[in-house]
């Protein structure tokens, strides 16, 4: 039964309201919120021009895939996620949604959003997203159970949406779009890697093959360091392309030698490991911001 709130207004019944925060929980809004960041990077930074609508299309579009996926992500790993203290209060382990909610959220949405995205970006842009779905999905999802090889293999498809916002502009795959691409496969290299470090006692809970549980955690501070070190030179990639100023590309490379620097203390500094990782972790989310915003105010 509905209410009538104070102003007179009528508010919808709770369960209502709380199915549908859940059915948005199943696709993950903060992660799907930086697949969309890299993406809008991607369209920014391509030589050409994409109009509003175009452009709206293309970013609602990738939204809409990228939540399909995590919402099938969630149905998949819905017992491991039980298993840890981060995930087990998420909507299918915590008894909240059906796994069929998921299910069926997974299947349906791509069906839509995949022909509108090549509608409005072009078959090459949607055929990628399909790319980034299946793999994701299909091959990194089960991996991590299996192997910690799931680190580069899950990179790919998190790589592939700032490339399809280039592919949006420009319809091809060439130089500029592959290098920002891997620096996006760079990037999250370190990233998964802290989260490994500083999360490792509860993926050890869900049984999940991380890179710290599998090699140890000095292996995994060395792994850290080194993966920081591809970063410095593939952020002036794109300033070797024309594709960003002086300024710019000042700002991305100090941006990642900072990163670097951090990464490396992890080699002398016996600092507690949750802690320095989740240190880690989040300087690599505000390298990632620094980086695509100088990417994108560099743009030709």
């Amino acid at each position: 039964m509905a209410t009538v709130t104070s102003a007179g207004s009528t508010a919808l019944p709770a369960r209502p309201l709380a199915f549908v925060r859940d059915v948005v929980q199943l696709a993950k809004p903060r992660l799907s919120g930086l697949v969309l960041l890299t993406t809008s990077g991607g369209m920014l930074l391509a030589p050409g021009r994409i109009g509003p609508a175009r452009a709206a299309l293309t970013v609602l579009a990738t939204a809409a895939v990228v939540g399909a996926a995590n919402a099938l992500n969630c149905y998949l790993e819905r017992d491991t996620d039980a298993l840890m203290r981060r995930t087990r209060d998420r909507p299918l382990p915590a008894g909240r949604l059906e796994p069929m909610v998921a299910l069926a959220f997974g299947l349906v949405v791509p069906v839509f959003a995949l022909p509108i995205l090549a509608l409005a970006a072009g078959r090459l842009t949607g055929l990628l997203a399909l790319a980034a779905l299946v793999s994701y999905v299909a091959i990194y999802t089960p991996l991590k159970r299996r192997s910690s090889v799931a680190l580069l293999v899950g990179a790919v498809p998190g790589a592939i949406p700032p490339l399809m916002g280039w592919t949006a502009v420009t319809g091809r795959v060439d130089a500029g779009g592959l290098a920002i691409f891997a620096l996006l496969f760079a990037w999250q290299l370190p990233h998964f890697l802290a989260i490994s470090l500083y999360l490792r006692e509860d993926y050890a809970r869900g049984g999940l093959k991380v890179f710290s549980l599998v090699h140890g955690e000095q292996a995994t501070r060395r792994a850290i360091a080194a993966t920081s070190l591809l970063l410095p030179p593939i952020a002036v990639l794109p300033a070797a392309l024309g594709l960003m100023g002086p300024v710019s590309t000042a700002v991305a490379l100090a941006a990642s030698l900072a990163f670097a620097a951090l990464a490396l203390t992890g080699l002398t500094r016996r600092a507690e490991a949750p802690g320095w990782g989740r240190r880690v972790f989040l300087a690599t989310l505000v390298h990632l911001v620094v980086v695509m915003a100088a990417l994108a105010a560099g743009a030709p």
